[in-house]
């Protein structure tokens, strides 16, 4: 490789180039167990962290690299540096051939050695350096004097050598290969103008177009591909694996050479590297027609809403056929789905959520809620990604980033989000424009195959004041949230859409400042109708058989419910709707299922009996009932 081609190497080696001749330490962190493509005259090549460092240090003109790591494992770059630098080794390493190691307990005098020659330019790499000391925060006695010294070392290096052009670094450098920065003591770097740190990034798409135009030929049948077609395969390949390393891209035409997967199915390749699954339910011929007859589907489970179910059904439809946020460039790495269910409480939003996760998976375990309000606190995040390293339960992950990879095809439902921290929300910005998250411990969880849903009674409640007599003559302030509609003559959908809808925009635009959240969410907002009273009628129905067919399932005993009997259960079921389908359930609880309940057991009726239930409106508890 020619020092002409340096314009033309990865960022962070340029800037590693620079800092040699500034710096006598140097911290490289992050991406460092990844691959790079280094210039060179037959095209872009590919090297680890050590050999693209290796690469640059012998441009450089420094004579002998020394790579060593915590397990005491070291070895010379080239390997003759050995014999060039046997004399200083000495009374360390006694032997006249190259150690296999070197002792932790000698790494340190051999430094202060080694950075002292000045007759032969020298780097000593020390690689895993995260795993010198188990915390950072809390050394050991003898890891404490090890970073200890060589703090100093830092502050007492000598310029061994002037600087120019092309020639050695004026240090003998000791460079630091480090997973994150915080993994060394803080005291070591803070403040420390003589060690500088350089990050590793992810890299680029251009980085990922290169390496995925030399992985290709790894793909089925790629012999028979032409050229514009391999040209495009690598561009999709490149907008498929963004915020993915170049290693990935490796292990991911590996995998297509194992299934044998062609360039046309690349993206089938890609996703099955992330989730791990190699089936994919969203490939399913049967998900067209459950799809097809979703309406129906989910019309039997959620009453009064056609509306609301025919824009839900929409987004399925979309999200079946891979649109979803297809406006977009970089969508293919997004949510399957997304929506947001807007509605007062009892009207069908859980509901709706666990009827698509059976509509869709058949399977309700594959439905995963979270309660926003258990989130209120800002602090609460590490519930959701994991904590971060040094804190209790660092190593148990987040409750939602361990769903996702347990089930990476799933519904994930955030119930309630007005209530969750600001703070929190923020995390779904990523999650919502990349499809994935990154929990505590540095690892990426993909959401690509999940849908997300969050649920809201934003609009169907207010703020109101009124003021409070304490009978002593202070009067305070008091604030509470009424309905903002009359649940007995609510307003036509379109006007209540219009209400919500702004509410909603109030909220995120305004109350909480975050309008970039509400863009992702987009035009998904599913606003949900009043139960209105034919509706509620259907509702108490459905649920007055539900109760009646347990029942005949536990006990054996059939009961038999005639009108008017029935019609007068359900009016006083329905008489107050202002908490929904749920406040009608609760009703019925009280209305039947005690007394019921209390009938049976004091009767004790064999299996195989028969009784007609009867309303007593002369008993005034539990609504009052018989059976005859």
């Amino acid at each position: 490789m020619q020092d002409a081609s340096l314009l033309r190497w990865p960022r962070w080696l340029r800037e590693l180039d620079q800092s040699l001749t500034t710096k006598p330490q140097v911290v490289i962190a992050g991406n460092i167990r990844d691959v790079h493509n280094l210039p060179s005259n037959d095209g872009p090549i590919e090297r680890s962290t050590v050999e693209a460092i290796a690469e640059l240090l012998g441009v450089r003109k420094v004579e002998a690299v020394i790579l060593w790591d915590p397990s005491g494992r070291v070895r010379f770059i080239p390997e003759t540096a050995f014999s060039r630098l046997h004399p200083l080794l000495q009374p360390h390493i006694q032997s006249e051939h190259a150690p296999a190691s070197i002792p932790p307990e000698t790494l340190l005098p051999l430094l202060v050695k080694l950075t002292e020659a000045a007759h032969v330019p020298i780097a000593v790499i020390i690689d895993y350096a995260s795993r010198i000391a188990r915390n950072p925060r809390d050394l050991s006695q003898g890891h404490h004097e090890f970073f200890l010294g060589c703090l100093r070392l830092s502050h007492a290096a000598r310029e061994l050598r002037p600087p120019r052009p092309s020639g050695a670094p004026r240090f003998n450098s000791i460079i630091w290969l480090a997973d994150r920065v915080h993994d060394l003591p803080e005291w070591l770097l803070v403040g420390n103008a003589r060690i500088q740190s350089i990050s590793v990034p992810l890299p680029d798409r251009d980085a990922r177009r290169t390496a995925a135009t030399r992985a290709l030929r790894r793909f089925a049948r790629f012999a028979a591909t032409s050229a514009d077609h391999a040209a495009a395969a690598a561009e999709n390949i490149a907008d498929l694996t963004d915020a993915m390393t170049l290693r990935a891209i490796k292990d991911i035409s590996a995998l297509a050479m194992h299934y044998d997967i062609d360039l046309d199915n690349a993206g089938e390749a890609v996703r099955r590297y992330k989730v791990g699954i190699a089936d994919n339910p969203w490939k399913q011929d049967y998900l067209r027609d459950r799809i097809i007859q979703g309406k129906q589907t989910i019309g039997q489970s959620i009453k009064g809403q056609p509306k609301a179910i025919d824009k839900a059904v929409a987004i399925l439809t979309r999200s079946f056929m891979g649109m979803s946020g297809a406006q977009s460039d970089s969508s293919s790495a997004r949510p399957r789905g997304v929506m947001f269910l807007a509605g007062s409480t009892g009207v069908g939003k859980t509901e709706l959520a666990k009827a698509i996760t059976r509509l869709i998976f058949g399977d309700e375990q594959a439905y995963v809620r979270f309660d926003m309000s258990e989130f209120s606190s800002e602090h609460s995040e590490a519930r959701l990604i994991g904590a971060p390293p040094g804190y209790i339960g660092y190593n148990a992950g987040g409750e939602l980033v361990n769903a996702v990879r347990q089930r990476p095809f799933s519904v994930l439902l955030f119930d309630e989000i007005e209530k969750a921290h600001p703070r929190i929300l923020d995390k779904f910005l990523q999650i919502l424009e990349d499809g994935r998250l990154t929990d505590g411990r540095g690892d990426t969880v993909f959401f690509s195959e999940t849908i997300i849903i969050f649920t809201s009674n934003l609009g169907s409640l207010e703020e109101k004041e009124r003021l409070v007599d304490d009978g002593a003559g202070r009067v305070t302030v008091v604030r509470e949230r009424v309905p903002a509609f009359n649940a007995l003559d609510p307003p036509e959908y379109e006007v209540l859409c219009q209400k919500m809808l702004a509410a909603i925009s109030h909220y995120f635009r305004v109350r909480i400042e975050r309008p970039e959240l509400l863009n992702r969410i987009g035009q998904n907002i599913v606003v949900f109708d009043f139960i209105r009273p034919p509706t509620a009628a259907q509702i108490a129905e459905k649920m007055i058989a539900s109760i009646l067919r347990r029942v005949r399932t536990e006990h054996g005993i059939e009961i038999v419910l005639r009108d008017p009997t029935s019609k007068e259960l359900v009016a006083e079921a329905t008489s107050d709707l202002s908490n929904g389908g749920r406040g009608i359930g609760n009703r019925l609880e009280s209305l039947l299922i005690n007394p019921l309940a209390r009938e049976l057991f004091s009767r004790n009726m064999p299996r195989g009996s028969t009784a007609e239930l009867l309303v007593n409106f002369d008993q005034d508890a539990d609504f009052g009932i018989v059976l005859k």
